[in-house]
């Protein structure tokens, strides 16, 4: 287990980042780590895919990569399936799940391509353990295979990560379509406030007008403490062979050694008071309740609160119909309008920055190409971003008080 190839997979335009975190953590440079369209293919140890779970906070999963082989048909997957040691990682006493993955295939059938692979897996197993194969098990499995197919290539992978790295265990309490905390680590890359490749962070206050949930707060605070991003989640490699529990308690007493204090101003608000106490709960789970100021208040009227630093938000749109704050007199009883509405929010968002924050810098993730424009500011940098299947910008405005030019 000393030579793994891994591939970590996260959202576009993210791959940059990762690569910095993954090296950070791992050390590996060169061949041995590959920036990918999609992801980070890195060589390494078993140990490492242990920490790389823990710590990476952009990365979506862990992947071990088995195999890679040429196909034309459905019996060449089962073919490159039965040629994988599928006994060294689990037993048949346990439960697994495939799924498979697809670009510009020439199979007709994803279903009929996952079953061949489940064949083979479960013929090689009968040929190992005396007839005795692993079930299927869909909704919680014990090991996760995944299998992705391009135009000519088969690529087999077995997952160490179990749930998607984004579900932290602290976010219990929830809004819509709430931004995944992968992406709000990301944004904080971007904006330079975290460096993912010293773990550095910046002495700027950070605030989060449109806090939600608070995952943009709590993931900054986190960051600025060195938490472990998943220090308070299980993993799936906890039930694969390979695990050693003293290895991984080992780890996490490490990880745990490296907590400190939080040093960095960081203020979140949101104009749904509900959403406000789902931030503090879940900011209470996460460890960092005492870092973060949490605040209700309308985004078009809260003040600064402190003398200069960064904005960043996740402002409202498509599926996250919540209003960032009240964009017209009397429509405070409207905290959730439809799509659409509310389209004089960020020019009046705009002219309230220009007008009381002067000296920050706002970042802004959104859909809308147009949205500078909307906002009678000139953006001073733009940021190809993908909210799951959402292609977003992040951009940067620098706020100048009264006008958008220096």
């Amino acid at each position: 287990m000393n030579d793994l190839s891994f591939f970590l997979p996260c959202a576009a335009g993210v791959e940059e980042f990762l690569a910095q975190e993954v090296h950070a953590l791992t050390g590996r440079v060169g061949q041995d780590l590959l920036t990918l369209r999609g992801g980070v293919r890195v060589r390494a140890d078993w140990r490492d895919a242990l920490k790389l779970n823990l710590h990476s906070r952009l990365a979506q999963r862990v992947l071990v990569e088995l195999a890679h082989a040429p196909y034309r048909n459905e019996n060449d997957l089962y073919a490159i399936a039965s040629g994988v040691a599928w006994e060294i990682w689990f037993t048949p006493k346990q439960t697994f799940k495939i799924e498979t993955t697809a670009q510009h295939s020439p199979l007709q059938s994803l279903n009929f391509a996952t079953l061949r692979i489940k064949d083979a897996i479960a013929d090689r197993f009968r040929a190992k353990a005396n007839g005795v194969r692993p079930s299927i098990e869909t909704q919680w499995p014990d090991t996760r295979v995944f299998a992705h197919l391009t135009t000519d290539s088969c690529t087999l992978y077995i997952d160490t990560s179990g749930e998607p790295l984004f579900k932290r265990g602290w976010r219990q309490d929830k809004g819509d379509a709430p931004l995944k905390e992968t992406l709000a680590a990301a944004m904080l890359a971007a904006s330079g406030w975290w460096n993912p490749e010293t773990g550095a962070v910046t002495d700027e206050p950070l605030y989060d007008p449109c806090c939600g949930s608070g995952t943009i707060a709590i993931e900054a605070a986190q960051i600025a403490r060195g938490i472990a991003a998943g220090s308070l989640r299980r993993f799936g490699f906890e039930k694969l062979l390979p695990f050693q529990a003293h290895v991984w308690d080992a780890i996490k007493k490490e990880a745990q050694s490296a907590v400190k204090p939080g040093s960095v101003a960081i203020f979140g608000s949101d104009v749904s008071h509900r959403m406000v106490d789902f931030a503090e709960r879940n900011a209470e789970r996460a460890g960092v309740a005492e870092a973060i100021e949490f605040r209700g208040g309308d985004a078009l009227q809260r003040m600064p609160p402190a003398e200069g630093g960064v904005i960043m938000l996740n402002p409202p749109y498509g599926e996250r119909i919540e209003v960032g704050g009240v964009a017209r007199a009397g429509a405070r009883e409207s905290a959730q309008t439809e799509e659409g509405d509310g389209s004089d929010f960020f020019p009046q968002l705009a002219t309230h920055w220009k007008k009381n924050y002067a000296g920050w810098t706002a970042w802004v993730l959104t859909p809308d190409l147009k949205l500078p424009k909307q906002m009678r500011l000139k953006e001073s940098r733009r940021v190809p971003m993908w909210n799951g299947p959402i292609e977003c910008r992040l951009f940067r405005f620098d706020m100048v008080a009264g006008s958008a030019r220096k």
